[in-house]
């Protein structure tokens, strides 16, 4: 089992940087909710491996059979290492490789809902952003929210998957 998951955790960490680093030279001049829309593509077609790797440790390692609580185990730590993988990435990408980007989100974000509320609510919406302004451009929360994106994804993939592919 160990071998498994450790194999298709790096096949998902793998595809993930991939992916991500494909989408940052190809998505530049893209908005960013079409950039956001990419990135969750991203990271359910990396987290297949998932999917893949109970499969694989089913039929090849453990003779055709597997409950649903060790296809669950299995596809949760596979997706553990995918998300660390990503949360590293989104690390060194906003710490090192583009340290504005959080400054730039962020002002995009107070553009989209200065266009897209009345003055009252934005001003009440503002004060909330700005609130939180401070822990969301620590590059180490950064990294914790989008690990645990991933983890959420993938704990959805491993609970589809095992209920699939459960066999007694």
């Amino acid at each position: 089992m160990k071998k498994t998951v450790v194999r298709y955790g790096l096949f998902g960490a793998l595809a993930i940087c991939a992916l991500f680093l494909l989408s940052l030279s190809i998505g530049d001049g893209l908005s960013y909710s079409t950039q956001e829309i990419i990135g969750y593509a991203s990271m359910v077609v990396s987290l297949m491996f998932v999917f893949f790797g109970i499969k694989h440790f089913r039929d090849r390692e453990n003779g055709g059979k597997v409950n649903f609580g060790k296809a669950l185990l299995i596809g949760v730590l596979i997706s553990l290492i995918t998300a660390f993988a990503f949360g590293l990435l989104d690390f060194v990408y906003v710490k090192y490789l583009n340290p504005d980007f959080m400054t730039t989100y962020y002002d995009h974000s107070v553009e989209q809902l200065k266009a897209s509320l009345p003055a009252e609510e934005f001003e009440v919406k503002l004060a909330e952003l700005e609130a939180e302004k401070e822990l969301f451009m620590n590059p180490l929360m950064s990294f914790a929210i989008m690990s645990m994106t991933v983890f959420v994804i993938g704990f959805i993939i491993s609970l589809i998957s095992s209920l699939i592919l459960q066999r007694k």
